[in-house]
């Protein structure tokens, strides 16, 4: 489902007000306000979040005027299904509240420079966003590869047996995309017990060959031993300017306490193709379908 923005010009700034009516009373259950009294509505599914992760669309064509000056890495083309594998985190309320205080202070360091920085905390509508350590780069697999692909994919997963685990994070830095357009604020990832993420990366890497498609952090040694863990990040904010060597030693400087407290657990690997997401569960490798019409 993709959700329409609409224009200012749809506001009701023009309306005139009415006198606001007499506030009713609140409702009681055994003496207690009904604002006060806990809600029995119980926590939505973590899979609810898959089903509105499509961007909000505002024009038909790639329009970078729309997207802050961005530029679309793989153009539409009739038959190519955009493919990114990755790790999600939905950070609390209270990890949110860090992590828009480090975008503020990385603003604070930047100065009174033309870099502007966005946050990737919460979209165009307000709503909060997930935040995700990469196992692949942006890929294209046609139409008629998705499903033999998520086949692959899957049973790669589920042969490792790799489980579920937790990772920290240690530092601030800032990385640009392969074209070097845009360039993001990232936390490092510490590497987490058993290298799990150098793991995945690896049957990432392996089942996107089968598919004829480049694989994330190639180095020039061939072996199975690579160890890319210095690589893994969780991009927070993205600027269209590079930054300059003094702003990355300012930014390094940032206070990281509270943030290097935190747990972070990946229990799933998500594969999005298209607007299509599907996460499969580490330790059993079971495949939950979100809208791949039968893939």
């Amino acid at each position: 489902m993709v959700l329409v923005q609409y224009s200012d010009s749809d506001s009701d700034s023009d309306v005139q007000e009415a006198s606001p009516p007499r506030p009713a009373k609140k409702p009681r259950r055994n003496g207690i306000p009904k604002s006060q009294q806990a809600s029995s509505l119980p926590p939505l599914p973590a899979a609810f979040h898959d089903l509105y992760a499509a961007s909000t669309r505002v024009s038909v064509r790639d329009d970078p005027s729309l997207h802050g000056g961005r530029k679309r890495v793989i153009p539409h083309v009739e038959g190519n299904w955009p493919t990114h594998l990755y790790l999600e985190w939905y950070p609390s309320k209270g990890d949110l509240a860090i992590l828009n205080d480090i975008i503020s202070q990385s603003k604070e360091k930047t100065g009174k420079t033309s870099r502007e920085i966005h946050s990737l905390l919460k979209s165009d509508l307000g709503a909060q966003l997930p935040l995700h350590i990469s196992l692949s780069r942006p890929v294209v697999l046609r139409t008629e590869q998705r499903q033999s692909f998520m086949e692959t994919f899957e049973t790669a997963i589920q042969v490792s047996r790799i489980p579920p685990f937790n990772a920290t994070l240690e530092s601030l830095d800032w990385v640009s995309n392969y074209e070097k357009t845009r360039w993001f604020l990232v936390l490092r990832v510490k590497r987490p017990e058993h290298d799990n993420l150098n793991r995945l990366l690896k049957l990432s890497n392996r089942s996107l060959s089968l598919f004829d498609q480049p694989p994330l952090y190639q180095s020039n040694q061939k072996t199975d031993t690579e160890d890319y863990s210095h690589c893994f990040h969780i991009s927070l904010a993205w600027s269209l300017t590079e930054p300059s060597s003094h702003d990355k030693e300012r930014i390094a400087s940032t206070d990281l306490q509270e943030l290097r407290e935190l747990q972070i657990l990946f229990n799933c690997v998500k594969s999005k193709i298209g607007n299509n997401i599907s996460s499969i569960p580490l330790s059993t490798g079971i495949l939950h379908e979100k809208g791949l019409g039968g893939l």
